[in-house]
């Protein structure tokens, strides 16, 4: 995923106190012009060995993305939501079940420094299998 943002240094402060709550702690910055002409430079997030979310450079659009970043638990999005917002996040919604998809659906949303709205999700039937 590739998410383009206004301030490069800016967002990359904000999910570097927001992505590790989440599990994702790698971090890989890609120099553009080891790519071809024209190539950006961009920001890697991720974890067990793929970075899997990109920040670059540019004009956001963020009517055109909603992130739904997974939690493994109600107290990961707490977590994630209280950390989000300590960083310059706007609240969108707080942690609470999400009764109007199930009441197992437990989330919290925020809109990041570009305005991209951010759901930190917990679905407890997902983790059913975990034994912890």
């Amino acid at each position: 995923m590739f998410l383009t943002v206004s301030d490069t240094a800016r967002s990359t402060a904000f999910y570097e106190r927001v992505m590790p709550i989440l599990g994702i702690t790698a971090r890989h910055d890609y120099d553009g012009r080891q790519g071809p002409a024209g190539h950006p430079d961009l920001t890697g997030f991720g974890a067990k060995g793929r970075i899997f979310f990109w920040l670059r450079p540019g004009t956001p659009s963020p009517d055109a993305v909603h992130v739904g970043l997974v939690a493994d638990s109600e107290a990961m999005v707490d977590a994630a939501y209280a950390e989000a917002l300590a960083a310059g996040a706007q609240a969108i919604h707080p942690p609470g079940p999400q009764l109007h998809y199930d009441p197992r659906y437990y989330a919290a949303q925020v809109r990041d420094p570009d305005g991209y709205s951010l759901e930190f999700v917990f679905k407890s039937w997902q983790h059913a299998d975990r034994a912890d």
